[in-house]
């Protein structure tokens, strides 16, 4: 009878939580087709069914408590890169994830607010690259990835309606540190003006000791090794940067954010730049605004925010993207997009077509076509955007890659 009396309390409350609540939400619906280059299977296509579910509570008139969760059901190509992130089958002919995407409260006060918990901190004003966003960097061949979150905190104070200073910590990327090495704080303000805008970043990240597995033979080259697959130094970190935009005849943004790892720039000779992540760039308008142009540039410090296994994605030093977007119709849309690495002539055009089915569900269609001049001239000159990528920037066994990628998706918003 205690059994039965507690769930039937345990539905209680959660019906009167779930009545005061908010929820909204997308259910994704995706099919993909790859053809496979290298070690890859000369076909490869994939299923899968996505919802982020969000969900809010007033706590009276001073906070709110936000939430979202992700739910996913997926199928071959899509099934395989979940595996090997260690999701495990579920049915018969899927396999399933939930991952909780947020969950944070947010206190408001006359000039001031708290975010505290899981929740997105996101800096700079790039629509491409985003060199500031370096707790999230961007990445311009996943255009529709959902930022993730940090765990941590922010405190914002509004002096007046133009003026936001932010301080902020987050928890070490290392999540199983438990003695505070790594943590992660700072400070950012963001001032606007009628047609221009500037944001300024500083952050600290607390130094990551010697790895307490070390055995007393081990080298002593090593021994001050941080340990291997976490992003830091054993100095700290210092990050320093701005991102600046205007409105005028065109939109123009740049952004830039310096690193300075005393590991890496005194210990292994890196150059000053290689620190800086810079991007600058620059979108116009015609016809009415039916056909928007955009480019930017970005470069890529060796040890930058945007470096691959620094935190970013990009191995080379100077990229360029190049797009377009033509509003042939009210609910239809095409765009067109080239990624470019500079540095070993490698690129990838992207297509997509956006079309909304009616109020609350759009289908969008999207094609990548890498290349590079090992697939033109067959010289061996493989690049970061080419259908195999060059053996430094994948160093397995096997060569995965792919010639063309086609997907389909319709999203419905509730």
């Amino acid at each position: 009878m205690r059994k039965y009396f507690s769930l039937f309390l345990l539905f209680a409350i959660c019906s009167s939580l779930f009545a005061q609540m908010n929820v909204s939400g997308i259910l994704d619906t995706s099919v993909s087709m790859n053809v496979g280059a290298g070690d890859s299977p000369e076909f490869l296509c994939g299923f899968e069914e996505f919802a982020n579910i969000r969900f809010q509570s007033r706590m009276r008139e001073k906070g709110v408590v936000h939430g979202a969760v992700n739910l996913i059901a997926a199928s071959g190509s899509y099934a395989a890169g979940m595996a090997a992130m260690g999701v495990n089958p579920i049915g018969e002919n899927f396999i399933t994830a939930i991952e909780l995407e947020r969950l944070y409260f947010r206190l408001n006060g006359e000039y001031t607010d708290l975010d505290c918990g899981l929740f997105r901190l996101p800096f700079g004003y790039g629509q491409v690259w985003g060199p500031s966003d370096f707790l999230n960097p961007k990445n311009p061949l996943k255009p529709d990835a959902r930022p993730r979150a940090i765990l941590g905190a922010a405190l914002n104070w509004y002096p007046n309606d133009d003026l936001k200073i932010q301080t902020f910590s987050a928890a070490p990327r290392n999540p199983f540190a438990f003695n505070g090495e790594g943590w992660l704080m700072g400070i950012a303000g963001d001032q606007h003006w009628e047609k221009f805008s500037l944001q300024a970043l500083y952050s600290y990240e607390m130094p990551i000791k010697v790895n307490d597995l070390q055995t007393e033979d081990s080298d002593s080259s090593a021994s001050h090794e941080v340990p291997a697959g976490v992003p830091g130094s054993k100095y700290g970190i210092h990050r320093a940067g701005f991102s600046v935009k205007a409105d005028l005849e065109a939109g123009f943004v740049m952004e830039a954010l310096y690193t300075y790892n005393h590991e890496e720039w005194i210990e292994k000779g890196d150059s000053l730049l290689d620190g800086l992540s810079f991007s600058i760039g620059a979108d116009y308008s015609l016809l009415d605004g039916d056909l928007i142009l955009l480019a930017e540039y970005l470069f890529n410090g060796n040890s930058s925010s945007t470096a691959k296994d620094y935190g970013g994605d990009f191995f080379n030093n100077h990229y360029l993207y190049a797009g377009l977007t033509w509003l042939f119709a009210d609910f239809t849309n095409i765009s067109f997009a080239v990624i470019c690495g500079l540095n070993d002539i490698s690129f990838t055009p992207i297509i997509s077509l956006n079309h909304e089915l009616f109020q609350g569900a759009a289908l969008t269609v999207t094609a990548q076509v890498p290349m590079d001049r090992d697939l033109f001239f067959d010289d061996g000159n493989r690049g970061e955007f080419g259908p195999i990528r060059p053996d430094d920037m994948q160093p397995l066994p096997l060569r995965f890659g792919s010639y063309f990628n086609l997907s389909a998706r319709i999203r419905l918003r509730f």
